[in-house]
């Protein structure tokens, strides 16, 4: 049992936990929490610590998952409840962390995909947006996200969490030069479609029955000039009273299931 938050193990853990330069540096994130451990592909899982040792508290798939990553030689370590405690990121830890190996994915192997759908994310900062985005675009087919590296780093502990386990099932893209990645979404007869309110239609009005990246941008400035006029079309969600913009997870949500709608039809 590792009992000291001075230990090498610990101390790597917590780094990974609050440095995005190190979990891009390693190429490994954590998860925390059963549920998201047991959403986690086991080959894709490096190392495992525990809290409360006990079998006695576990589910049948909580146990048959550590006994099968112990025979496949992952390293499973038990923890005292105070490291523990000290290493997580949550208000109520449930006794397992993680580390696991990040997805990687090519956007050209999603181009040539049948009437994709891609939502291309410009500088979104708030890790919940970032996560419930991902989930969300589970829930509506989404065939990927693509993101700039302005965007919050999809690996911070926040944003796995708001996943719900969909970080493992949603492929996404970091982009470099969001305008490049646009460019090259358009040679392939992929329409693009900018969330915003000047010079733009109602979000239901055009078609999305053929290749559609939908484009939303930061949640207190939108999307940048830059980027926004590389897109095809402006498109807005209307709204009443004095709003002048929904949170960008709202609004990503409305216009991913618009597509999904009609797409349904």
């Amino acid at each position: 049992m590792i009992t000291s938050c001075t230990n090498s193990q610990i101390k790597f853990l917590s780094k990974l936990m609050s440095k995005s330069k190190a979990r891009r540096e390693e190429g490994v994130f954590v998860v925390e929490g059963w549920k998201m451990f047991l959403e986690t592909p086991d080959n894709s899982i490096k190392k495992v610590f525990l809290s409360n040792y006990s079998t006695e508290t576990w589910s049948h798939d909580i146990i048959e998952k550590i006994e099968g990553l112990e025979r496949n030689g992952v390293f499973v370590e038990e923890v005292s409840n105070s490291v523990y405690k000290a290493v997580s990121d949550t208000v109520s830890p449930q006794g397992v962390l993680a580390i696991v190996n990040q997805p990687k994915y090519s956007l050209d192997s999603f181009l040539q995909s049948d009437n994709p759908l891609f939502i291309v994310l410009e500088n979104i900062q708030d890790p919940g947006n970032l996560g419930t985005i991902i989930r969300t675009a589970e829930g509506a087919g989404v065939t990927a996200v693509i993101m700039n590296k302005g965007t919050v780093d999809l690996f911070n502990p926040k944003v796995v969490r708001s996943t719900m386990g969909a970080i493992f099932r949603v492929p996404f893209i970091y982009s470099d030069d969001l305008s490049i990645t646009i460019r090259k979404l358009k040679e392939c007869n992929i329409n693009t479609y900018a969330a915003h309110l000047t010079d733009s239609v109602d979000y239901i009005r055009p078609s999305y029955k053929e290749g559609t990246a939908i484009l939303i941008g930061n949640e207190g400035n939108g999307l940048s000039v830059n980027i926004s006029s590389a897109a095809d079309y402006y498109i807005k969600i209307p709204m009443q009273g004095k709003l002048e913009s929904l949170n960008a997870s709202v609004a990503a949500a409305l216009l991913m299931y618009e597509v999904y709608r009609q797409r349904r039809i």
